[in-house]
């Protein structure tokens, strides 16, 4: 996957049934860091002060501050100064704004989702090795999706179960339910002679046609993928680099 620079210079606009999705390195040094941890709110920073490893406070800071700072490139308004609300499963937005966006980040990349009027999610998972990817099916799963997984040798269990499931997460991510929204509930086609999609959502072929849903790889050992509220949707993709979030 290509991921363009930053258009220095040019003010960033989104049309409706247009996506921006960002991708960021989330590695460093603690100077970067803290500046970026002086752009976070209060409740930014006590979440980052739970974690019991630095590594993953440190990935939480920089996650958090660059999508500050990607807001502010939309919006105009200085990272700090941006205020979040949250939905009752926690996931943020922007009231009084037509920006909608999510983020997700795993190891040692980040990625953003923004667009405009339509609910969008987006999930990564880092493609770690898996003793169980066929019991994990059985678990979460449909029966059809566990049935296609249960069929195949365990290497690519493992690579199907990743398709799946960032695809399932995308779209309860974009809802706001999270997995306690259900992963079995929302069922995906991964038919070869066809695009990915999703079948069915709850049972119903109607609402999963509702939605559009794009998968990819951002850096090899990585799997995305995003779901958005509409069809018919155009995706451009851009890379902030260290510089980008310079102060």
């Amino acid at each position: 996957m290509f991921f363009s620079p930053l258009p220095l210079g040019q003010k960033l606009e989104l049309s409706p049934n247009h996506v921006h999705i960002w991708s960021k390195n989330l590695k460093l040094p603690p100077s970067a860091i803290n500046k970026l941890s002086k752009i976070l709110s209060s409740d930014e920073i006590d979440r980052a002060n739970k974690f019991h490893f630095e590594r993953d406070k440190n990935r939480f800071i920089i996650a958090r501050g660059t999508l500050r700072k990607i807001l502010s490139y939309y919006l105009n308004i200085e990272p700090k100064k941006l205020q979040f609300t949250y939905s009752e499963r926690g996931k943020p937005y922007l009231p009084d704004t037509s920006i909608l966006f999510n983020l997700s980040h795993s190891q040692d990349l980040a990625l953003y989702a923004i667009n405009t009027v339509n609910s969008i999610g987006i999930d990564l998972e880092y493609i770690r090795p898996m003793n169980d990817a066929e019991g994990l099916a059985k678990r979460f799963f449909t029966a059809q999706e566990y049935n296609l997984i249960s069929q195949l040798p365990p290497q690519q269990q493992q690579e199907i179960f990743f398709k799946i499931w960032t695809c399932k997460e995308a779209y309860l991510k974009a809802t706001g339910d999270g997995l306690a929204g259900g992963l079995e509930k929302v069922e995906v086609c991964l038919k070869p002679e066809q695009a990915i999609q999703f079948i069915s959502i709850n049972g119903d072929f109607q609402e999963a046609a509702r939605w559009y849903l794009y998968q990819f790889i951002p850096e090899s050992n990585y799997i995305a993928a995003v779901a958005v509220a509409g069809k018919n949707q155009s995706l451009s993709f851009w890379q902030i680099n260290n510089i980008d979030i310079a102060f």
